[in-house]
């Protein structure tokens, strides 16, 4: 496996130059793609966790990680790329993103899915996936960001 860091969450998918507030690759907001290489290593983290956190929820919903060492060690033979930091459902996800097409037993990568998705094909599972986490992705924008910028606009023009 590269022992390159991951700087960025950027997957090389971005959505945000066709005018989406949410990256529908990264699931980064608009602002933080654009802004990225300004931010502080506080500012980083801030958006990596907020994606990380949104990513383990819909991940712990659809599988359980049962063998951390046996996850992490198929995914350095496959030279599939993570962040050792992260939580073992991110890493799961990396692994069923890149390999969906070839897995044929995720018990050997020390995963199952939940029985409500054991009759899922996995590149459908993962298609599912990265859906809601776009959805999540969106919906926190909405919540807590979009009103944060129409107030400051507002307060331009008074």
């Amino acid at each position: 496996m590269s022992n390159q860091r991951i700087k960025t969450p950027c997957v090389g998918l971005c959505s945000t130059v066709y005018g989406d507030v949410v990256c529908r690759g990264c699931k980064r907001f608009h602002h933080e793609v654009i802004n990225w290489n300004s931010y502080n290593e506080d500012e980083k983290r801030a958006v990596w966790t907020r994606l990380e956190v949104l990513l383990v929820q819909v991940m712990t919903a659809k599988v359980e990680v049962f063998d951390e060492q046996r996850l992490r060690a198929q995914l350095e033979q496959r030279q599939i790329r993570f962040v050792p930091q992260q939580s073992p459902y991110c890493w799961a996800y990396q692994l069923i993103a890149r390999g969906a097409r070839v897995i044929n037993q995720l018990e050997a990568y020390g995963m199952v899915l939940l029985p409500e998705f054991r009759n899922w094909a996995l590149p459908e599972l993962r298609d599912a996936i990265d859906r809601e986490f776009f959805l999540l992705s969106e919906a926190h924008y909405e919540r807590y960001i979009a009103p944060k910028f129409l107030r400051e606009g507002l307060e331009l023009r008074v």
